[in-house]
């Protein structure tokens, strides 16, 4: 980090690309863009994937709104689609009914960091472009391959925020094993402008580069990438202690018959566990009052998340449907995430166990 901090270039220097080639090793993808957060990687990939006035993509209402935001940003409109109680993902299957003549792009969400099934997307995916919304999953495994590697969705987004499995402070990376998407990604990412591939005039010196496209700054630090580079190291341990945080809650909260556990991921799969969100019995009322206990109790919960349709901006200027996701509803009345981060001991987990059943009625 220091010696970043004292080159000669502390943005758009070596670091980004050696960090972008180390994620993209790891992956096993043929690419990797970084951008300065998970939102500018996000519009980068709706941009990359031409979502423009008059189209649409569907994506999960279970989600931060940066997942549907994107669209939006691009002129484009979202369209959400429930989600299945059995993974908290997108029904996928009902993304396929979903799908219309304006359809451009799905955007399926591997929520809390439970990969999300892409395979019945199958019979679309000649006239989609799939982009998968893995800020929570950066570290998870569908089979044998990476989530974001190859032969997953056609880009893969992540997320480098603090509170994300690793961090460059803010950050953001696309992956794709596509040359033109790769290429369309680092050119937003650089407000549109290019030196590669121009045409100089004869009166032109190296001064010379092209703005092709509509871009934004979305760049990243090199001394942003030094520091992604030292927590890569530690990513695969990092991921191994939330799953053992999670088997410890498991454990402790199994015969608890008031608490929904969150599912557990398809065999052969490994859940990255950003979240564990568990649902209360009893409805809005009574998630109140267990969440405000814990609060009390100095316990760090949360909720993930308001869904999105629910928000006034979608409610009243976009005019998404406020019924058409029941999953998303009862999914919502009743949850709770309890706190997950690598560094919990199990007496940590038993202490959160331990007031969640007291606070429950």
């Amino acid at each position: 980090m220091a010696q970043a901090l004292h080159a000669d270039l502390i943005t758009q220097g070596p670091l980004v690309a050696e960090f972008e080639d180390a994620v993209a090793s790891y992956l096993g993808a043929r690419h990797v863009v970084a951008f300065a957060n998970g939102t500018a990687a996000l519009h980068g990939a709706a941009f990359a994937a031409g979502l423009g006035p008059g189209d649409e993509a569907i994506t999960s209402p279970l989600s931060f709104a940066a997942s549907a935001n994107c669209v939006l940003y691009q002129g484009a409109s979202p369209t959400f689609v429930d989600i299945s109680l059995s993974t908290l993902n997108i029904d996928v299957g009902a993304v396929r009914a979903a799908v219309s003549e304006a359809t451009r792009a799905v955007i399926p969400v591997s929520f809390a960091g439970r990969p999300v099934d892409l395979a019945p997307l199958g019979p679309v995916r000649d006239r989609l472009v799939v982009v998968e919304d893995a800020a929570h999953a950066l570290g998870a495994r569908r089979g044998s391959g990476m989530v974001g590697g190859a032969g997953g969705a056609d880009m893969t987004t992540f997320s480098l925020h603090p509170v994300k499995s690793i961090t460059t402070g803010e950050g953001g990376l696309v992956s794709t094993e596509d040359d033109d998407l790769a290429r369309r990604l680092k050119l937003f990412r650089t407000h549109g402008m290019t030196r590669d591939g121009v045409t100089r005039a004869s009166t032109d010196g190296d001064w010379y580069h092209e703005m092709q496209a509509l871009g934004f700054n979305y760049r990243i630090t090199d001394f942003q990438c030094a520091l992604g580079l030292s927590q890569l190291e530690r990513l695969d341990e990092y991921v191994a202690a939330r799953n053992g945080v999670a088997e410890r809650y498991r454990d402790v909260l199994a015969d608890e018959p008031r608490v929904s556990l969150p599912p557990q991921p398809s065999v052969g799969d490994l859940h990255a566990y950003h979240l564990f969100v568990v649902r209360v019995e009893g409805g809005p009322g009574v998630r109140l009052t267990v969440f405000d206990a814990l609060r009390r109790a100095g316990i760090g919960v949360q909720v993930h998340y308001i869904p999105i349709y629910r928000h006034p901006y979608y409610r009243d200027v976009v005019g998404s449907p406020q019924d058409a996701c029941p999953m998303a509803e009862q999914y919502y009345g009743g949850a709770i995430s309890l706190p997950m981060f690598p560094a919990m001991t199990d007496a940590d987990v038993d202490r959160v166990a331990r007031e969640l059943q007291r606070a429950l009625p």
